[in-house]
C-alpha cells in the first residue's frame, strides 16, 4: 500500500528558527544516547510546554503535537499509537499521511518496530527499513522510521511514530528533540485521557441520574424503551440496540423494542432461552461481552453487520425479566466501561419496565372494574321503583343521586293491600360496591317479609331477626318504615336509625321522632311506632343522611334548617317539583365539591 501524498507544512504557533546543537550518534537503538539540552531546545521545550498545557482536549492535542513535531521534522507521515490496556495491543489514535486501511490496524506488542519500541520501551531510528528485520512495511515506499515510547510516569502509554521515504532522512539530532519532547507529550496526553474520563464520569453520574428521575415516570412501555435507548446512546456509541422480555414462563425471550442504524423497528423475534447470546445470560444470569461473534458458536445471526455484541441481564426481585442488547459493527468495541454503564442502568431499567407493567395490570383491572360497576349500577337501579306509586289522595316523588357509580341508599314501595302503601328508605353501611350488595340483600329481606304486612315496628324487628342471622362484620342499616293509609289520610313510622321524617303544615314544620337502633347491630331488639293523621296540603319528606350532611367548599354541611326552608317554602307544589327543589338546592350549596354519599329524598303531599 502506498502512503498518502506529502502534507504541506501547515502554519502554527511555533514561528522562529530553533537550529539544535548537533551531536554525534549512529543509526539503530539510540536509546543509550546521552543527551545535551542546548538554550535552542530550552526554548523549543518551553513553547512546547505552553501548547500543551493549554488544553484538555485529546484530540486538538494530539493535532498540536503533530505541528510541534513539524516545526523540527518537515515528516509526511505521521502517527500516535496508544496503548490499549485491555487487549494490550497499540491502536492508532491520530495520524497524518497514512492510508484508512493502516489506520484500522492493530500491532500487539513487540511486532514491528513500533511494538519493539513499546516493548523493551527505548526509541528506535532506522535509516534503512530493508535492513530491518522484524520491520512491517505499513507502505511500500518507506525507507526510514523513527519510534519513540511515549511514557507517563513510569507506565507506557503508547509510541509516536514518524517514517519517510528517503533513506536516511531521519538524523540523531531529531532523535534527541523527540527524546526531550517525548516525555512531556505521553503527560500532557494523559492529562487529557484522565480530563477525557472524568467527564466521561460525570457524564455517565447526569445520565444515571436522569435515568433514576425520568424513566420511573414513564408509564408506557414502548415510550419507555424509546426513552432509554436514547439516553443509553449519550453513554455508548451503539449502532443496534434491542429489549428482549421472557415470556410468563420464562422459556422465550420476546424482541420489545429495536433500533438500528437511526431507525426503531420492533421484528417478531422469539428466541428460547435455551439458544443464542441472549439465552446464555438468561441463563447463567451474567453479563456477556462478545469482541467478534463470528468467532462465537452461539451466536445467532440476526444482524449480518455486527461484529462485537454486549448483553445485560434485567434482574428483578432476584429474578429475569430479560434483557438490554447492544450490537455494533466494529470487533471488540465494548469495553469494561461500557460493561460497567450497562450494568448499571440495567437494574433501574428493570425496575422501571415492572413499574409500567404493574401501572398497565392496574389500568386493566381498573377498565374491569368500571365495566363490572357500570353494569352493577343498571342492575341497582333496576331493583329500584323507577317511579312513585299513584294514590288518590296523596302523591308521591323520590330522586336518588349515589355518591358513586353505585350507592347504599335502598328505597321501596311496598303493596300493602287495598288503599296501604309501605314506604322504606335504608341507608347501609360503607359505600359503593359492598354498600350496594349488602342493599340489595336487606332489600331481599324486605321484600320477603312484606308478604306477611307486619306493621311498621314489627317490620323493623323481624329484618333485624334475619339480619343477625345473617350477620357481617361491621356491616349494619339504617331504615324508616312507614305505612300510608291512603282512605284515612294516616301514617305509621318505625325507624331503625334513620333521619326522622320531617312534616310541614301551613308553612309550620315538625319531626316525626321516631327512633331505635340500626337494624343488624343487636339481637332481640324492639322498635317504637308512631301515628300521624295528616290533613290536605300537609308535606312529608324522608331523606337519608346524605342530604344534611352535604357539604360545600368551606366544610360547612348543608343541615336540617336549609332543608326545612324549601320544604315549607314549596309545599304547595307538587311532591315532584319539591323533591327536584330539594336536590337541586343541595347541589347549589354544595357548588361543584365532591359528593361523599348518597343522596335520596322521598315526598309525600296529602291531596
Amino acid at each position: 500500500m502506498t502512503a498518502s501524498p506529502p502534507i504541506p507544512p501547515e502554519h502554527t504557533e511555533f514561528e522562529g528558527d530553533y537550529r539544535p546543537a548537533e551531536i554525534g550518534g549512529q543509526s539503530g537503538n539510540l536509546g543509550s544516547t546521552n543527551i545535551r539540552v542546548e538554550p535552542a531546545d530550552m526554548a523549543y521545550l518551553v513553547h512546547m510546554a505552553d501548547a500543551l498545557n493549554t488544553t484538555l482536549d485529546l484530540q486538538t492535542l494530539l493535532n498540536r503535537t503533530s505541528e510541534l513535531v513539524r516545526t523540527i521534522i518537515q515528516y509526511r507521515i505521521f502517527a500516535i499509537l496508544l496503548l490499549n490496556d485491555r487487549t494490550h495491543d497499540l491502536r492508532m489514535r491520530f495520524q497524518i499521511g497514512h492510508t484508512p486501511e493502516v489506520e484500522r490496524t492493530r500491532i500487539p506488542i513487540g511486532k514491528g518496530i513500533i511494538g519493539q519500541v513499546a516493548l523493551t520501551r527505548q526509541p528506535i531510528l532506522i535509516n534503512d527499513v530493508s535492513t530491518a528485520e522484524n520491520y512491517v512495511a505499513a507502505s511500500p515506499d518507506v525507507r526510514s522510521e523513527l519510534a519513540l515510547p511515549l511514557i507517563a510516569k513510569n507506565r507506557l502509554i503508547g509510541v509516536m511514530d514518524l517514517e519517510s521515504e528517503q533513506l536516511g532522512f531521519f538524523r540523531p539530532e531529531h532523535l534527541r528533540l523527540l527524546t526531550l519532547t517525548a516525555s512531556r507529550i505521553a503527560q500532557a496526553i494523559e492529562n487529557a485521557r484522565l480530563y477525557a474520563r472524568v467527564s466521561r464520569q460525570a457524564q455517565t453520574l447526569e445520565v444515571l441520574n436522569e435515568v433514576a428521575i425520568e424513566l420511573t415516570s414513564i408509564l408506557e412501555l414502548d415510550p419507555l424503551f424509546e426513552r432509554v435507548g436514547q439516553l443509553l446512546r449519550r453513554l455508548i456509541e451503539y449502532q443496534m440496540f434491542s429489549v428482549m422480555l421472557l415470556d410468563e414462563k420464562g422459556e422465550i425471550l420476546i424482541t420489545r423494542y429495536a433500533w438500528r442504524f437511526g431507525y426503531a423497528h420492533a421484528p417478531l423475534r422469539r428466541i428460547p432461552v435455551t439458544e443464542g447470546l441472549v439465552g446464555t445470560v438468561v441463563r447463567e444470569w451474567r453479563l456477556v461481552n462478545v469482541p467478534d461473534v463470528r468467532k462465537d458458536p452461539r451466536y445467532l445471526p440476526m444482524n449480518e453487520e455486527t461484529r462485537s455484541e454486549l448483553i445485560a441481564p434485567l434482574f428483578y426481585k432476584g429474578r429475569i425479566i430479560g434483557v438490554l442488547d447492544l450490537e455494533h459493527t466494529r470487533t471488540g468495541f465494548f469495553n469494561e466501561e461500557h460493561e460497567r454503564i450497562l450494568t448499571t442502568l440495567a437494574a433501574q431499567v428493570a425496575i422501571s419496565i415492572e413499574n409500567a407493567r404493574l401501572y398497565q395490570s392496574v389500568r386493566r383491572q381498573e377498565r374491569q372494574l368500571e365495566r363490572d360497576m357500570t353494569m352493577a349500577r343498571e342492575v341497582q337501579l333496576r331493583l329500584l321503583p323507577p317511579a312513585a306509586p299513584e294514590l288518590v289522595n296523596a302523591e308521591m316523588a323520590v330522586h336518588f343521586l349515589p355518591a358513586r357509580t353505585i350507592g347504599g341508599d335502598l328505597y321501596d314501595f311496598v303493596d300493602y293491600g287495598p288503599g296501604c302503601t309501605a314506604i322504606v328508605l335504608g341507608d347501609v353501611s360503607g359505600k359503593a360496591a359492598p354498600a350496594a350488595l349488602f342493599a340489595a340483600l336487606v332489600s331481599g329481606i324486605m321484600r320477603s317479609a312484606a308478604l306477611h304486612r307486619h306493621e311498621p315496628a314489627q317490620m323493623l324487628a323481624n329484618l333485624n331477626d334475619s339480619l343477625q342471622e345473617r350477620k357481617l362484620e361491621s356491616q349494619y342499616v339504617t331504615m324508616l318504615f312507614a305505612l300510608w293509609n291512603d282512605e284515612s289520610r294516616t301514617l305509621q313510622v318505625a325507624n331503625s336509625g334513620a333521619v326522622q321524617p320531617i312534616f310541614c303544615r301551613a308553612g309550620e314544620s315538625a319531626t316525626i321522632r321516631a327512633e331505635g337502633f340500626p337494624l343488624g347491630l343487636f339481637p332481640d331488639v324492639t322498635y317504637e311506632e308512631l301515628s300521624v293523621v295528616t290533613q290536605p296540603g300537609d308535606a312529608i319528606i324522608f331523606v337519608s343522611d346524605g342530604i344534611l350532611d352535604a357539604e360545600n367548599a368551606q366544610g360547612e354541611m348543608y343541615g336540617q334548617d336549609r332543608l326545612v326552608g324549601i320544604l315549607c317554602a314549596r309545599q304547595d307544589l307538587p311532591a315532584q317539583e319539591i323533591a327536584d327543589a330539594i336536590l337541586a338546592d343541595v347541589t347549589r350549596f354544595q357548588a361543584g365539591h365532591d359528593r361523599f354519599d348518597d343522596e335520596t329524598v322521598i315526598v309525600l303531599r296529602v291531596r
